[in-house]
């Protein structure tokens, strides 16, 4: 049987905001892995702060609501803390799924934003146009 490890941590907090708290901790630890790319919370928070202000400085609002459309990735993770610090609410879209089906979800859920890798850029196609897009 396992010894369940339990942590203190605040449940009035957002998960960016407990992201953060570690940051503070050990800036130089490792946050993530992947392929062989490495980013400690330190590199990973800066790069997602600097596309939070960008976001921000393109109008996005508590609650407001900004797809994302990317493979997994560091850029994925980046984009979802990003959507995040700046107050939104992201609309997760996999780049597997059919360009009509991403379509639709895009157009039901109003957003003028759209995070997008060249994977998500391709999956939506004609849906992006009229939409301000930024790789993450």
């Amino acid at each position: 049987m396992h010894d369940l490890v339990t942590s203190e941590y605040s449940v009035h907090l957002c998960i960016h905001q407990l992201f953060e708290e570690q940051v503070a901790r050990s800036p130089e630890a490792t946050a993530l892995i992947f392929e062989g790319e490495v980013l400690s919370y330190g590199e990973l928070n800066a790069r997602a702060n600097r596309l939070a202000h960008r976001l921000i400085a393109l109008g996005v609002r508590p609650d407001q609501r900004v797809a994302i459309c990317v493979e997994r990735s560091p850029a994925m993770v980046i984009g979802l803390m990003a959507i995040l610090k700046a107050g939104g609410a992201y609309v997760p879209l996999d780049p597997e799924y059919s360009g009509e089906r991403l379509a639709f979800i895009l157009g039901d859920t109003t957003q003028a934003l759209v995070l997008a890798d060249a994977a998500g850029r391709h999956a939506l196609g004609d849906a992006l146009q009229a939409r301000t897009v930024l790789d993450p």
